[in-house]
């Protein structure tokens, strides 16, 4: 019985990504060698079945893991980067648009600059040297 057990651990590894009609070819082949009894053939093709999606999923993980890391290393943003800057645009852009409301063009106190007119720049504090 252990022979057997190994031989279906074998069979769930291999047939991670094998289709059901693979897997019951096989254990049919089994039956007919002799190294399988016919009431232990739908439990097995269950079993390896079963054993096929965990292992297909624990693959995927493992994938999906790795494309992460090397998107965080390269320095890829995400879908939720993204959406972040998508909401800060949306904040700024409505922020702009409330100052643009409050702005008077009539009102002389009021700086307006185009491409001739350039804002004074005051000229930065002297600081104290640190020795």
């Amino acid at each position: 019985m252990s022979d057997l057990f190994k031989k279906a651990v074998s069979l769930g590894w291999g047939f991670t990504l094998y289709s059901k009609e693979k897997i019951e070819s096989t254990v049919n082949e089994l039956v007919k060698r002799g190294e399988l009894a016919p009431s232990q053939s739908k439990a097995v093709i269950d079993k390896l079945m079963e054993r096929g999606a965990e292992e297909s999923a624990g693959i995927k993980k493992a994938i999906t893991d790795q494309v992460e890391k090397v998107l965080v290393d390269l320095g890829v943003s995400t879908k939720a980067d993204i959406a972040r800057l998508e909401r800060r645009i949306a904040e700024l852009e409505s922020q702009l648009a409330a100052k643009e409301l409050t702005i008077d063009p009539a009102k002389p106190d009021t700086p307006v600059l185009d491409e001739t007119t350039t804002p004074e720049v005051q000229p930065p504090t002297p600081t104290k040297e640190i020795e």
